[in-house]
């Protein structure tokens, strides 16, 4: 009887916990195909949300509106122009893709000053050459080639399309968060506290925020700010593809690649294969060089600006989280990194006094000599 009895509260606590365990994995199933936008929109609206106070501060309205106007602006102001640019490019992959396999694809000639980009430009101008002679004959030399770089461009037009139509609902589901941002707050901070007591809640509450803008700053706003200088200076030395290059220096600047990959062939192409006079190929040398140098300036600043943990934690955190889980990895990882060197230095922190409040036991003197049984 008494078996009985202490067995049915254990049984029925058993079921309500794989109950709930039921309700919790049927939820993350609904919510699994919307995870890696809500949590774009999250990182976007942790983000930005210290803006979009000041934005409502200034103007004087409710924060709802205030992001209302923000995601507009920031939709208009980059979104535009950036769908017209991919719109076209996809178009122009498109129809090229549809004139190569019907053998109707003309390829113009390429300049001369194409023999003279670094390391590529001979092989790349002859190829280019014997396409634009004759190209059906090219294509019966190269056509797998071909076929296979046709069908990587229109792979890459389609996810270019998908990807900014990601983020633009990213965007905008950022902005309600932010019209919300003070209950989202609020309900994420007792999340916190409850999980790991009020005072430590709190603190890795403050921690994750901190880490997530941190990281936007540190490594996406530095990447971005050095494309940009890059991209500009490739414009005003008529470097070529000056876009597609300002592209890929933010991409591997994203990624912590050094910028010595640019800057070096750029300074090599101002001095072996531009027109500029010697006083213009210097100012560009110089500034590109400085702009190579920009993250090393920046990143110090910006990067565990905040933070109650170590720049290099910050870094390899995010470094690891994007190996691993791709870019959403860069906020992910460094935040868990710096909430476990958190829980890490509270541990060490609290018994370290423990260890150290009395004297450390030693070995026992020997009696001298003499002494051993008086």
């Amino acid at each position: 009887m008494t078996t009985e009895h202490r067995g049915g509260p254990v049984i029925e606590t058993v079921v309500q916990v794989a109950l709930l365990a039921l309700l919790a994995y049927a939820c993350a199933h609904i919510l699994s195909p919307f995870a890696n936008l809500l949590l774009w929109a999250l990182i976007l609206a942790v983000t930005l949300n210290p803006l979009n106070r000041r934005l409502a501060g200034a103007i004087g309205v409710r924060q709802g509106h205030a992001a209302t106007l923000l995601v507009l602006t920031i939709v208009v102001l980059i979104g535009t122009p950036t769908v017209l640019l991919t719109v076209s490019l996809a178009g122009d992959v498109v129809s090229g893709y549809r004139a190569f396999e019907a053998g109707t694809l003309e390829v113009p000639p390429p300049r001369d000053a194409v023999a003279a980009w670094p390391v590529i430009g001979p092989e790349l101008h002859a190829a280019w050459t014997e396409a634009a002679a004759d190209f059906s004959e090219f294509l019966d030399e190269h056509g797998e080639q071909l076929r296979s770089i046709a069908r990587w461009a229109m792979g890459a037009a389609g996810s270019s399309v998908a990807t900014l139509l990601f983020f633009t609902g990213a965007f905008i589901i950022a902005g309600v968060m932010m019209a919300y941002a003070d209950s989202g707050t609020g309900a994420l901070q007792r999340l916190c506290c409850r999980a790991a007591g009020e005072e430590r809640g709190t603190r890795l509450h403050t921690l994750a925020v901190a880490t997530t803008r941190s990281v936007a700053a540190g490594v996406v706003g530095v990447a971005f700010i050095q494309a940009v200088l890059f991209g500009v200076g490739f414009l005003l030395a008529d470097v070529p593809a000056a876009g597609l290059l300002a592209l890929a220096a933010l991409i591997l600047g994203i990624v912590q690649i050094p910028a010595l990959i640019f800057t070096l062939p750029a300074i090599a192409w101002l001095w072996i294969g531009s027109d500029h006079g010697t006083l213009a190929n210097t100012v560009f040398t110089v500034y590109f060089f400085l702009a190579g140098l920009a993250d090393n300036i920046l990143k110090p600043l910006l990067l565990g600006r905040g933070v109650d943990a170590p720049m290099p934690v910050i870094l390899l955190g995010a470094l690891g989280g994007m190996v691993s889980s791709g870019l959403m990895g860069l906020f992910t990882g460094a935040v868990l990194l710096a909430v476990g060197y958190q829980l890490l230095m509270a541990w060490v922190d609290r018994t370290a006094p423990a260890a150290a409040g009395g004297p450390v036991p030693g070995p026992e003197p020997e009696p001298a000599a003499g002494q051993d049984g008086a």
